[in-house]
């Protein structure tokens, strides 16, 4: 089959990544597959660009995929990266490409869902309200309130260490217009954001963080963000007192809300044994693919 790749530029290039895309279409300009080439720009991941690609279903093996891998990996190089990552199902059609055009496995992540309806809220109370000597909780919706700004910012080195296995995935660096302008974004779509903390009482600063976005008509599933606690304060179970305090107020709140969603690589053991404390159930796996260029 005759191909042809128009390639397209994302003209938006004011936040920390800009995009780059290609599609692919049969003689009658029908399409058959695209890609996107995600590429990192902010301090610490000017390494890293990040690959989507897809081909409709009835024309695989057909070369349409390797077209576009190419396109996109040459892209990559052009625009001086080091590494390129890209994420499949596990065992799907897409893990089988990326293992045939050489990106080796790096990660592997399990998806997760806790259903709402079966959740213990004795429990989850009884869990908020175990002491933890030195700390407390605090929680507000959408953007951090500006007293808070800045702590909040410093305490994003929480996830600096987080499990990634081999990938090369560099550092994110947080400073305050990056929180602000994350919480906008996950505004903008109309979704909400709720963020609970864990509060040093020695000096007022947070030590630890979960997030949750909850779909804005509060129904469906809402999808947990990042969760951690700065290495200083680990041992004294924050993590699971923050997480307790979040699913209890998605089950309080939203009462329409079905279920909260969490990915989690297998290494991390810590998050792993919490969801599955809290009642969280599998249900699929992913693949973390890296070339190295």
């Amino acid at each position: 089959m005759s191909l042809r790749i128009t390639a397209l530029t994302d003209p938006d290039r004011s936040g920390g990544s800009h995009r780059l895309a290609w599609l692919a279409s049969d003689p009658e300009g029908g399409p058959v597959g695209s890609a996107f080439l995600r590429v990192f720009t902010r301090e610490g991941q000017g390494h890293l660009a990040e690959l989507e690609l897809h081909v409709h279903p009835a024309e695989r093996r057909g070369g349409v995929g390797s077209r576009l891998f190419d396109a996109a990996v040459a892209a990559a190089r052009e625009e001086g990266r080091r590494s390129v990552i890209a994420q499949t199902g596990a065992g799907s059609p897409g893990d089988l490409f990326l293992r045939a055009k050489g990106m080796r496995r790096v990660l592997t992540l399990t998806y997760v869902r806790l259903p709402l309806a079966s959740t213990d809220t004795g429990a989850l109370r009884r869990t908020v309200g175990q002491p933890h000597p030195g700390y407390r909780l605090i929680s507000w919706d959408g953007t951090v309130p500006d007293g808070l700004a800045p702590t909040f910012a410093a305490s994003r080195r929480a996830m600096d260490d987080m499990p990634m296995d081999d990938t090369d995935f560099g550092t994110v660096v947080w400073d305050v217009e990056r929180v602000r302008s994350a919480a906008a974004a996950v505004a903008a779509r109309g979704d909400l954001l709720h963020t609970v903390a864990a509060v040093d009482d020695s000096d007022g600063t947070i030590v630890g963080f979960t997030e949750l976005v909850v779909p804005g008509d509060g129904k469906g599933d809402a999808q947990h963000y990042g969760t951690g606690v700065l290495p200083e304060h680990r041992g004294h179970g924050l993590g699971r007192w923050m997480k307790a305090r979040s699913v209890l107020w998605a089950r309080e709140s939203h009462p329409d809300l079905e279920g909260l969603l969490a990915d989690t690589a297998d290494s991390n053991t810590h998050m792993r044994r919490i969801n599955d404390e809290f009642g969280y159930e599998p249900t699929h796996t992913s693949i973390e693919y890296q070339l190295d260029l």
